[in-house]
């Protein structure tokens, strides 16, 4: 369970210590004071954002019945701090009410993403009960296999609204689901819902040669990397006699876990190395990895992820962009604000997009050469998930069907195809609108963009996504990948300005307040 601290109760004390000591000749002096011992920069931190936080209520949108509780604090690079803030109202837990403010190193605030948009003030007695909360919620699923109690819940709604939300696990349309169905707890209408489940679509590999990979002696789990470890569909992790794994055969399953592992572990690797993020979850930990799933596809369901093989069962969907993507729904889900809500399916794309976005840092860090898996910017084209290549383009999103930009339909457009927007978005601030020796990637208002390299657009990203708030947009991530320049960035607008141009590029336009560069 997470830490969670009330603001007004945060304290922080260094303790300076002097030591005397007896030299051997028996003459006793006292030595100098020892250096002061340097605070956690997460604790300095934490104790600025709190006083932010009491002294100004107003700003986080703080009404009288809330209770704001610090919920943690991310370390980013340059030192920078990202603090996470959640609230109850009434005693009742507020989706979407979740804040967070960013420091420097030495704890001087930055800036604040807040989501919600007015003070609530709402009634926290329902008239509906929760066992028909219950049943509506289960109707919303065709196959269950369990579901949780009902939950009275504030959505962050205007001055708020009253929900029962309920978690229900089993199958849709023969795909897994984890389903967050929310419930108003006045009219019993359905009124939001979201899924956990994000699908997709010597050590011998299927899609890298020989590697090495970090396991155990005789296990595929790995010790340096918590919670990494890879095995089938139920649960348990492969095992061996000896710590040489796979055949280098398609439909190997032991090969589809080297793939797998060796994927995630550059993906570890790199965001630590390029992002400053510790583990893939932030905390220094992962999670496991499944293969031998029957279908053509692959996916995240909160708390593993799942591949399986292509449509012509001749290869796993364990290629470093397919791993990296459903890892990268990972990152999305444990950055502040978490993968639900938002307004309709615009969340759901920019994960999609988030996933996309990992997969191909990934790729770029490991930088392999063409007879293996090249950094490219296509999405799952080694897998070839249904005999037509990649399934995405990051450059040219249109050339498969999906958006290059963003508009009002966005929203309502089904989450892998609203990944494009954000995609494009990518690709013009790391490449720009046409680099040397790479795909030209077509404007949406005709403008020229000159990028600024994959590492540093992955920085920024990265930095957009510690600021993210459950009410996550286009028109939020433009405010906050810029502030995010600006913090990693300070005294060069390059950065800055490219950011801005490439989301202009997209018809994300200038937002009411943004800073400057």
């Amino acid at each position: 369970m997470r830490r969670q601290t009330a603001i007004g109760a945060t304290a922080l004390s260094v303790g300076l210590a002097m030591a005397l000591s007896s030299p051997a000749t028996g003459a006793t002096s006292r030595t100098a004071p020892a250096a002061p011992a340097r605070p956690d920069p997460r604790l300095v931190a934490a104790a600025s954002a709190d006083r932010l936080v009491a002294a100004k209520p107003a700003a986080f949108k703080k009404a009288a019945k809330d209770q704001i509780v610090r919920s943690g604090v991310t370390s980013g690079l340059r030192g920078l701090q990202y603090v996470q803030y959640e609230r109850t109202y009434d005693g009742l837990p507020v989706y979407g009410g979740d804040f967070v403010v960013t420091t420097d190193a030495a704890g001087g605030v930055l800036d604040t993403s807040v989501g919600q948009t007015r003070k609530l003030d709402v009634s926290t007695k329902a008239t509906v009960s929760a066992a028909k909360a219950a049943a509506t919620s289960r109707a919303r699923v065709s196959r269950v296999d369990s579901a949780s109690a009902p939950r009275l819940t504030v959505l962050a709604e205007g001055t708020g609204r009253l929900v029962y939300e309920t978690v229900v696990s089993g199958a849709r349309k023969n795909a897994p689901t984890k389903l967050h169905v929310f419930v108003d707890a006045k009219t019993g209408k359905v009124v939001q819902t979201w899924d956990e489940v994000r699908d997709a679509a010597d050590d011998k590999s299927y899609y890298h040669g020989t590697v090495d990979l970090s396991t155990a002696a005789t296990s595929m789990s790995d010790p340096a990397r918590s919670g990494i470890r890879c095995g089938g569909q139920n649960g348990s992790t492969y095992t061996g006699s000896d710590s040489a794994w796979g055949t280098g055969g398609g439909t190997n399953l032991e090969t589809a876990c080297v793939d797998a592992l060796y994927a995630v572990q550059k993906e570890w690797d790199m965001l630590g190395s390029w992002l400053g993020r510790s583990g893939i979850n932030g905390s220094g930990g992962g999670f496991p990895l499944r293969v031998g799933l029957n279908q053509a596809n692959a996916y995240w369901n909160g708390s593993y992820t799942n591949f399986g093989r292509n449509q012509a069962g001749t290869r796993q969907a364990t290629s470093v962009d397919v791993v990296g993507h459903e890892n990268g729904h990972a990152v999305f889900s444990t950055t502040p604000g978490g993968a639900s809500g938002g307004s309709g399916n615009e969340k759901g794309g920019m994960n999609e997009s988030a996933g996309d976005i990992f997969g191909a840092l990934t790729e770029h860090y490991m930088n392999e050469p063409s007879t293996f898996d090249p950094p490219d910017y296509l999405v799952g084209e080694e897998v070839d998930l249904v005999g037509s290549g990649p399934i995405r383009n990051m450059y040219n999103p249109s050339a498969l069907g999906d958006p290059n930009c963003y508009s009002s339909a966005i929203p309502s457009t089904e989450v892998h195809a609203a990944a494009g927007p954000q995609n494009h978005w990518f690709y013009l601030l790391a490449e720009g609108s046409n680099p040397s020796g790479k795909p030209a990637s077509p404007t949406c208002n005709g403008s020229t963009v000159t990028g600024i390299g994959v590492k540093k657009a992955g920085q920024i990203f990265m930095g957009g996504l510690n600021r993210k708030v459950t009410s996550w947009s286009h028109a939020r991530a433009r405010v906050e990948t810029i502030n995010a320049a600006r913090a990693l960035f300070p005294g060069s607008a390059t950065e800055c300005n490219a950011v801005k141009a490439a989301w202009s590029a997209i018809n994300v336009p200038v937002q009411s307040g943004e800073a400057s560069c």
